[in-house]
């Protein structure tokens, strides 16, 4: 299991990114794949996250109206939408996936290398 994420970067409050999590080394069909994040000092926390089974997504009530998770089955690849960034979203954005049915979030993951976001105020 490969995962690699793409699409941090520095950005000014407001602005928008989307990050890549191109998926290999499985069969792309049952997933829990999730975004997490972790802030220098502070504990990684769940950001976002989808379920193949029927596409039901999760998401952290401070990204909640802001950010979009979707799937591209045919490229093995999730991504996230950021909008409206705020200089609280700076932090490691890592890819998490887990094989499974009807569950959003990974519970015992495969993880990507991650990709720093920095949202300048």
């Amino acid at each position: 299991v490969q995962l690699v994420e793409s699409g941090g970067g520095l950005v000014q409050a407001g602005g928008s990114l989307r990050l890549s999590c191109a998926a290999s080394g499985f069969i792309f069909d049952d997933y829990a794949i999730g975004w997490f994040r972790q802030a220098p000092g502070k504990e990684r926390e769940g950001v976002s996250c989808i379920s193949s089974s029927d596409g039901s997504t999760y998401y952290a009530g401070s990204v909640k109206g802001r950010f979009t998770i979707s799937s591209d089955n045919a490229k093995n690849t999730v991504y996230l939408q950021m909008n409206s960034l705020k200089p609280e979203d700076t932090a490691v954005y890592y890819c998490a996936y887990e094989r499974a049915r009807w569950r959003r979030c990974p519970q015992n993951p495969y993880w990507g290398q991650g990709t720093q976001v920095t949202v300048s105020s």
